[in-house]
């Protein structure tokens, strides 16, 4: 309240002329004082929502050349598969795609001694894809309780759940699997990583990741080209009672 009262005494901000200028003082403010970077104020006279990709209906040898440019597979020395994810995929996409990625990826990963999972230029992806990473690397039974999502608009608590059946086999809990990640290892990806490494199920290996947010919206600020990035939404994984949120994974 304190610090509300503060900013709002504060006219001398309202005398910058420059918009852009603007715009980074009052992010500075709202980030020193609520303690989150993920909070931002930008100005964009010329800013356009982004719409989320839909599926496009295209034919099987497409989608397969889709799919190469965004996985990338190899088979290393000593049977060791490596997988590198640049986006993760949801649901949805899970289930008009998955035949193709079990014949172009997962055949080839499961015979492997160990897996290599590489997200360090994982940026972006869909919540409901992680209960599918997770659950391949995991039991069928007992189902396991993978991560809760709050989400702030509708007050609505979403539990993840890892999945009983499964497309494919499961990669066997025996081999050692290791996630890289890198300060741009963003989201969704951060969210896979502190899963499985409380599970303990996987080593991280690498650069802490960037303390990302599992959803942000962006907001208009009334009538003007100002607009406020802010998490809409919270992982709070059921292991730790804690998130990766703000903090990031922490490498082992």
């Amino acid at each position: 309240k304190e610090a509300i009262e503060a900013a709002s005494s504060n006219t001398e901000i309202l005398h910058i002329p420059d918009a852009e200028s603007l715009a980074n003082v009052l992010s500075s403010g709202v980030q020193t004082t609520v303690s989150d970077p993920r909070l931002i104020v930008s100005y964009e006279p010329n800013y356009v929502p982004v719409v989320a990709p839909q599926m496009p209906m295209l034919p099987p040898e497409q989608l397969v050349t889709i799919l190469q440019t965004s996985i990338k597979l190899d088979i290393l020395e000593g049977n060791i598969g490596y997988l590198r994810i640049d986006h993760i995929i949801g649901e949805e996409v899970a289930d008009k795609i998955g035949s193709l990625l079990l014949d172009l990826v997962w055949n080839k990963i499961l015979p492997t001694s160990a897996l290599i999972f590489d997200l360090r230029y994982t940026g972006s992806g869909d919540i409901t894809g992680v209960p599918y990473i997770v659950s391949y690397f995991t039991e069928a039974e007992p189902l396991i309780h993978i991560d809760s999502v709050y989400d702030r608009p509708s007050n609505i608590t979403t539990e993840l759940w890892s999945l009983p059946t499964l497309l494919g086999e499961r990669y066997s809990v025996t081999k050692p699997l290791i996630i890289l990640t890198s300060k741009n290892t963003r989201g969704i990806a951060e969210d896979v990583a502190y899963c499985l490494r409380n599970l303990k199920r996987a080593s991280i290996v690498g650069e802490k990741t960037a303390g990302g947010s599992v959803k942000v919206d962006k907001i208009k600020v009334g009538d003007t080209d100002f607009y406020v990035t802010v998490p809409s939404a919270k992982s709070i994984n059921p292991i730790t009672g804690s998130t990766w949120e703000i903090t990031g994974v922490t490498p082992d």
